[in-house]
């Protein structure tokens, strides 16, 4: 009987529960020439950065963000056009964090599109 009031009591905390999708969100750090500072926050708003700061060292502009992983696929390869080769960056795990109303809403319907084909 016990185990029969458990399992009642938690199925009604999953009714009353709202879910949400959490995303990985990493700390980037990326080193660049003073000339390339326009491109690199231009590029970090379209991946949903947030900058943290800024700081120079000698020519070089050091920008911290905390960026989404989901949008840091090729930041390699990005970060070298806008750079012509001269910016570096580092990139670490940071928190989870709810993923934007929107992206979720994409998942989901990815996520019934998929089970419906199968």
């Amino acid at each position: 009987m016990a185990f029969k009031t458990a399992a009642s009591l938690a199925y009604k905390e999953i009714i009353n529960a709202s879910p949400v999708i959490l995303e990985p969100v990493g700390l980037l750090k990326v080193k660049v020439p003073d000339a390339n500072m326009g491109d690199i926050m231009s590029d970090l708003s379209k991946r949903r950065g947030s900058p943290m700061g800024m700081s120079s060292e000698g020519g070089m502009q050091i920008v911290e963000a905390e960026v989404p992983m989901a949008e840091m696929g090729s930041y390699a390869i990005d970060l070298r056009s806008m750079s012509q080769g001269r910016g570096s960056f580092t990139f670490e795990f940071v928190r989870y964090d709810e993923t934007p109303a929107i992206i979720q809403q994409k998942i989901i319907e990815e996520a019934k599109s998929l089970a419906d084909g199968e």
